[in-house]
């Protein structure tokens, strides 16, 4: 599946870099998908078909521009990508900054929260609640569009959304930054994205 890329600034070589924790590829790993990184450049899109891509995968990091993020050209990336994904009906899933950003495209407004970074707290979800991660400053009270919550933290944020119609769900927590891998989480991935059952 295509992982999109955090941006960092390497200012004492005057170089803007693309990067992803390796951490991602071994929780891909053990949902038996493999990561195909894609750098922030317009080029990014024609992988979606060239690399036979079967979904896509909006990481975590730079704020959004719109919030005063300094790295535009991974939200003019990740809108394309997105938009393309979505007109393939390929599934598109969001963590963290990724999840904001789908928010902010279905017109959900975001604000600063406290409380949320660096920590780990309850989330209400579905299935009943359960403990995770938390690194995030910006946050939702409500969905947009056909983004419906699905998961809620105790102080009203919005901690997960999914749209079943158009395959496409987010969710602010960080899988990959377990020590072991959550079985939540690798089944939440393994569904939304289709994968068939294997071992581990």
């Amino acid at each position: 599946m295509l992982v999109t890329q955090n941006v960092v600034v390497d200012h004492t070589r005057g170089e803007r870099r693309d990067t992803l924790d390796q951490a991602w590829a071994e929780f891909l790993a053990a949902c038996g998908l493999l990561a195909v990184p894609v750098p922030n450049h317009p080029a990014a899109v024609d992988l979606l078909t060239a690399a036979n891509a079967g979904g896509l995968l909006l990481t975590g990091g730079n704020d959004l521009a719109a919030y005063g993020g300094s790295a535009p050209e991974r939200d003019a990336v990740e809108a394309c990508l997105v938009a393309a994904a979505i007109e393939r009906g390929l599934p598109v899933l969001g963590v963290c900054r990724g999840m904001q950003f789908l928010l902010h495209r279905f017109g959900a407004t975001l604000e600063p929260v406290t409380g949320h970074v660096a920590t780990e707290h309850v989330v209400e979800t579905g299935e009943g609640p359960r403990m995770v991660n938390s690194f995030h400053r910006w946050g939702a009270r409500a969905g947009a569009g056909p983004l419906r919550v699905t998961a809620r933290a105790a102080d009203g944020v919005v901690e997960a959304v999914a749209a079943p119609e158009l395959r496409v769900a987010g969710l602010m927590w960080h899988p990959e930054r377990n020590a072991v891998a959550d079985a939540r989480d690798v089944a939440l991935f393994r569904d939304h994205l289709g994968v068939g059952s294997c071992a581990r």
